[in-house]
């Protein structure tokens, strides 16, 4: 079982409830994305990749999808007879998970709690909303520093477009120099 992946019996009871049916209990929720899944190459059933397949489809390495097994982000990759690796479309989802988690800075350690959190089932569901909402933040403070970036680069853009126009001579700006 993937670290996203719910029982095969709670998601067949899910199917058969009606909409405004309360959850029955014990059964699990999925841990889902808000962006739309990712067309996968083989359909559910069918969805055995390699690992050279995988490296393929998400641009990561073999050694980096080895060494995220080895530290427990992700877990239970299921084995061909002969030992090999062979992924899921489930194991496709949550490497998607992973990048973007890598894109917001979070650490490897805290991504690798998250995966545990999620092995831990429903009862983190507190804890993992605190640790995306801690990352939540930090994204908001890094595009915040980036936009304060990107002001200072149009006006420099502005400044020497200007420049370039107006052969006027002037004091250069602070920090610039004379050549």
């Amino acid at each position: 079982m993937t670290v996203m992946q719910t029982t095969a019996a709670a998601t067949e009871r899910a199917r058969q409830r009606a909409p405004e049916a309360p959850p029955e209990e014990g059964a699990t929720r999925t841990d889902i994305c808000s962006a739309p899944p990712r067309r996968h190459p083989r359909p559910d059933g069918q969805d055995r990749y390699t690992i050279s397949e995988v490296v393929a489809f998400t641009g990561l390495s073999a050694h980096t999808l080895r060494w995220y097994e080895r530290i427990g982000l992700m877990s239970h990759i299921d084995r061909s007879h002969t030992g090999q690796r062979r992924y899921s479309n489930r194991d496709l989802d949550w490497l998607d998970l992973v990048g973007k988690l890598r894109l917001t800075g979070m650490p490897v350690a805290a991504m690798v709690r998250y995966a545990e959190l999620v092995r831990e089932g429903d009862a983190t569901y507190e804890e993992r909303r605190e640790l995306l909402e801690t990352t939540r933040r930090d994204v908001l403070e890094r595009i915040a520093e980036l936009r304060d970036t990107l002001a200072v680069l149009d006006r420099k853009i502005s400044f020497y477009a200007d420049a370039g126009r107006t052969p006027v001579s002037r004091a250069p700006h602070e920090g610039e120099s004379t050549r």
